[in-house]
């Protein structure tokens, strides 16, 4: 094909013509933006120098500059000075909760049962309260309180415990009153810890039973609908210090059978369950009719950190569930024990406890042949039943199920049965610790604490917590195990932080990802720092802040 030079020639001309003059169209747009660039820098810097005094700032600086001399400062010295006092300051935590235990367990050693006991205490609820006739109620008489900068500006007593009880828990119970009787020795021991240590902040014992006895004493204020949903058993520094790590697989049946209420009932006893774990927990749940359904496929043939993320999850799981079919418990059951088997083997999980949750209206069969396949002799895995109704036709096959599995069986007929039926189940887990009187010492991860007192204006504030579980001493409850409470007391990591070297410790000595963000560190030895860093029986963990003052916290690392 012929090609004409010279039209060759025209168009690599006519080309270069063009790229010419976009080439000078962008030099002249990239000055222009130069031009405005420097323009608004050099308008900003003036207008900041304006306005911020830094000439000012300047001229003081050198005014003293002959004067100030630069000092070295030792890092590895302020990481020991600062996990010297944070060691003192904790191990002052532990010894008040220890003083607690040993007061309460003595007290329960003392006190003998008494069915027809009639005692007044404060209950937090009913204090400073009347009758239209002007008197205090019963239970409610007159509690001065002050308002007092060390606990949030709350309106408290210091010299006195009060005692909160849930909505669900009757504040006259022979079980309460006994239990609030024998605890009132606190009091002086409440006392004597602030006294000794100022920097305490909030005091407590939890019972068993439900009560929650709070030092200093304080008004308790129901929500919009006069409920106190707050239950001191639900708290994750009660189920950590009352039992240990388990690994649970909930079976919920969803068979037709479970229409109406009772699928009602079932729901609000799995949110129950998963109210009582924490994050040292893992947990899966499978729905079974005809067939075996894990209610969030991605978690098929595992077990999750039954984190606050993951419960929320499985609860939102929960109420989306219907019902058909029949159901059939036996693959269920070999699917979870599967699970546990699994991962007892990969050494996953807690590594600890294993249970397993069945809730059904009873009508199950041939689960015999799984038991014994999986689960004996040893029965290493806990089966705990729940009958969901009032029919007590199947309640033999259900209690036989739980009895030779060492587990526990309850008969679940309302909604308010669940809270208490559920907890059994942890005092069950909890015996074997209770009878060797394992006193372990826990601390709580850091979290924000906004269920405290909800009807309060309060500031949020990130919190840890030291507890210890409580036992019975009595000779004749000693060999079953039974669990008295958890006595706990709440550390701010405002005061942590106090401690810091402040406008010392440069920041590669808290090498954390950015301003305001939470680092958790385990507490180890370091180079330089105290040889008996943590102190002895103490499992907590070290929370360094960077930029405090963003968290609102005071001082500056």
């Amino acid at each position: 094909m012929y090609v004409c030079r010279h039209s060759v020639c025209m168009c690599m001309s006519m080309c270069m013509w063009v790229w010419a003059r976009v080439f000078t169209h962008v030099l002249s747009s990239s000055g222009r933006v130069k031009l405005w660039a420097d323009t608004f820098g050099r308008d900003l810097y003036n207008t900041v120098t304006k306005y911020s005094g830094s000439l000012l700032l300047q001229k003081k600086y050198k005014d003293v500059e002959s004067s100030l001399k630069i000092q070295e400062v030792d890092g590895l010295e302020l990481v020991r000075k600062f996990s010297e006092d944070m060691e003192n300051m904790l191990r002052r935590k532990v010894e008040a909760v220890k003083s607690l235990v040993e007061a309460a367990e003595e007290a329960d050693l003392r006190h003998e049962f008494n069915a027809s006991l009639v005692f007044n205490y404060y209950n937090s609820v009913l204090v400073n309260e009347r009758d239209e006739k002007g008197n205090y109620v019963e239970l409610g008489a007159e509690l001065v309180l002050e308002p007092n900068a060390h606990f949030s500006n709350l309106r408290v007593n210091t010299s006195v415990s009060s005692v909160q009880l849930p909505t669900n828990v009757y504040n006259k119970d022979p079980d309460i009153l006994n239990g609030v009787y024998m605890s009132e020795a606190l009091n002086p021991v409440f006392v004597e810890n602030f006294q000794r240590d100022p920097t305490l902040t909030w005091q407590y014992f939890g019972s068993s039973t439900g009560f929650f006895r709070i030092y200093p004493g304080i008004k308790w204020t129901p929500d919009e609908n006069g409920v106190i949903a707050f239950d001191c058993r639900n708290r994750g520094w009660y189920i950590q210090a009352a039992t240990s790590p388990k690994d649970i697989v909930i079976l919920v049946d969803v068979s037709g059978s479970m229409k109406g209420l009772r699928m009602t009932i079932a729901k609000h006893t799995i949110a129950t369950i998963l109210d009582t774990l924490g994050e040292n927990d893992f947990v899966n749940i499978i729905a079974y009719n005809d067939y075996v359904h894990y209610i969030e496929p991605c978690f098929r043939g595992i077990l999750v950190q039954a984190d606050r993320d993951n419960r929320e999850h499985f609860k939102q799981l929960v109420d989306e569930l219907m019902v058909k079919g029949v159901g059939v418990v036996n693959p269920a059951l070999s699917e979870a024990f599967q699970i546990l088997q699994q991962f007892q083997e990969a050494r996953q999980g807690s590594l600890c406890n294993q249970a397993i949750m069945l809730i059904t209206d009873g009508a199950v069969e041939d689960y015999e042949p799984v038991l014994e396949k999986f689960n004996w002799p040893d029965r290493k895995v806990r089966v705990f039943t729940y009958l969901i109704g009032r029919e007590v036709t199947f309640a033999d096959r259900m209690k036989w199920i739980a009895c030779n599995n060492k587990g526990y069986y309850t008969q679940i007929s309302t909604l308010a049965d669940a809270q208490e039926n559920v907890m059994e189940y942890l005092h069950v887990l909890s015996r074997p610790m209770v009878i060797n009187h394992d006193h372990d010492i826990i601390w709580t991860e850091a979290y924000m604490d906004s269920k405290l007192f909800t009807s309060q204006t309060q500031s949020l504030m990130l919190l840890t917590t030291v507890a210890m579980p409580v036992f019975s001493k009595k000779n004749e409850t000693r060999s079953h195990g039974i669990l008295l409470g958890v006595v706990g007391s709440d550390v701010t990591l405002r005061e942590l932080m106090k401690l810091a070297p402040r406008y010392k410790a440069p920041q590669e000595l808290f090498p954390l990802p950015g301003p305001g963000a939470l680092q958790e560190e385990a507490a180890r030895p370091r180079a330089g720092s105290s040889p008996k860093w943590p102190p002895e029986g103490c499992r907590y963990k070290a929370y360094l802040l960077w930029n405090p003052d963003a968290m609102g916290f005071e001082g500056s690392s």
